[in-house]
């Protein structure tokens, strides 16, 4: 009985571009008393995995977490697999607004402690004691009211990027730091004010809602499935939007626009941006605001001591960071002395500038499998001085003038023509599977990524 992943990310990439289905992003959740979490958990795995479902699950005594990608052609399938439990019955699930193949290659579904960590150890909190749910335009309507304070329950690198104007935004990099700071400030208020809340799917404000109403507070409220599903509400009822900039995700894609306003800055020149990235030091993954103009200049690096790191061999760099534990960087939140433009805490919300570039539609079924593409090699270092890729052929054959597709998570999608070739260090016609093989590259290449050969 299967009951974890067999396949790599990039396996299942490959799969995901083979199979040419669509996908949609989804997430969900749902507070409730779970007596066998780990049976539990078994027994979504196995119903998922046969539906080609991935994703990042957590599910505890205190219920579920779900961020996930399904094949639209089992989306109502993927419902009943949660219906069939009572408590999730009727149950919400977020559809994203924009929607990536990619956004995960994995299904990885934990047991845990709690599905979100609060820091409260009190036997006497009931999570599912929680505070009013608002639609959208209820929330709208709320907002303006001037009894009303409404608090981001996110943290600051997501708040950076956008939120709703006249919002509290905490500087923290946790939930739980958040709690303890916002109920410190708010003891005088329990009795009269709107107390209003929001994230990004609604968990961890459902959860902060109940925390509030077990301090004491009268009049709680929160946002009824959080920014993504109040973004889709305005959209389909033509309501004006209070929330200002981007929506910070937690898969790849790092960002969803609800509007074209740009209120952030980037990291490391300060000009307006809004673009989120990891550092692409595997020894840092910092994640930061990078303007296009800092990404070609420092390739993606958050620092010049990171960009020397990436111009080192694949061995000297593994090779620096073994037994070292740099899981207090990777993820680490923007939080750097190398980023001059990095803002935290409260935000003013003014817009900067306006987006200009269109997001890319989906492709269509059609477009998928126009190209027909195979994967031939793997990547494996990148001279930047002579702007040169170096590959290892895993499959098939490669020659000068075939048209190829580098893809990777961080690099994104090109398409280009090999023009000259080189194979083990001589120029040559034709590479074969094993050969070390390099050509000019306008981008750096990176382990991750993978060479396609376009086959018509």
């Amino acid at each position: 009985m299967q009951l974890y992943n067999t396949l790599s990310a990039e396996e299942r990439a490959e799969l995901i571009d083979q199979a040419g289905k669509q996908r949609l992003t989804i997430s969900f959740y749902q507070y409730a008393h779970i007596t066998d979490p780990q049976q539990f958990r078994n027994d979504l795995f196995l119903a998922w995995d046969k539906l080609e479902a991935l994703g990042r699950v957590y599910v505890a005594t205190e219920g579920i977490n779900a961020q996930m990608s399904v094949p639209a052609e089992n989306f109502e399938a993927f419902r009943d697999t949660l219906e069939a439990y009572d408590f999730m019955k009727g149950i919400r699930i977020n559809v994203a607004v924009e929607h990536d193949d990619h956004s995960f290659l994995k299904l990885t579904v934990k047991v845990r402690h709690k599905i979100v960590a609060d820091g409260l150890n009190d036997a006497t909190f009931d999570v599912t004691n929680k505070g009013v749910h608002l639609e959208a335009a209820a929330f709208n309507a709320i907002l303006d009211d001037p009894n009303t304070i409404v608090v981001d329950f996110r943290n600051h690198y997501e708040s950076e990027v956008g939120h709703f104007k006249g919002a509290i935004t905490p500087d923290v990099e946790t939930f739980r730091e958040s709690l303890p700071i916002i109920n410190e400030q708010l003891q005088e208020f329990k009795e009269d004010k709107n107390l209003v809340m929001y994230c990004t799917g609604g968990i961890r404000c459902e959860k902060a809602s109940a925390y509030f109403k077990h301090q004491g507070f009268k009049n709680v409220y929160q946002l009824e499935g959080g920014i993504i599903n109040y973004a889709r509400q305005i959209k389909e009822q033509g309501l004006e939007s209070k929330f200002i900039g981007k929506n910070f995700v937690f898969d790849h894609r790092l960002g969803e626009r609800i509007t074209d306003d740009i209120i952030a800055q980037c990291h490391q020149c300060g000009k307006p941006c809004d673009n989120h990235t990891n550092c692409a030091n595997d020894g840092c993954h910092l994640l930061f605001i990078q303007c296009d103009a800092c990404a070609e200049k420092m390739e993606h690096c958050c620092s010049t001591e990171c960009l020397k790191t990436t111009h080192l061999s694949l061995e000297e760099q593994v090779k620096r960071r073994k037994g070292i534990n740099v899981g207090n960087k990777i993820f680490r939140k923007g939080k750097s002395d190398s980023l001059t433009f990095k803002k935290s805490g409260v935000l003013e919300g003014i817009s900067l500038a306006k987006a200009t570039e269109e997001l890319p539609k989906p492709k269509t079924l059609r477009q998928r499998i126009a190209v027909k593409k195979v994967m031939v090699a793997k990547g494996e270092h990148y001279y930047s001085k002579s702007q040169v890729g170096q590959f290892t052929m895993t499959n098939h054959e490669l020659k000068a003038g075939d048209k190829v597709i580098i893809q990777g998570p961080t690099t994104g999608e090109h398409h280009l023509v090999v023009e000259q070739l080189f194979v083990n260090g001589q120029q040559g016609a034709t590479a074969k599977m094993g050969d070390k093989v390099t050509f000019t590259v306008p981008f750096k290449v990176r382990p991750s990524d993978k060479l396609f050969k376009v086959l018509s």
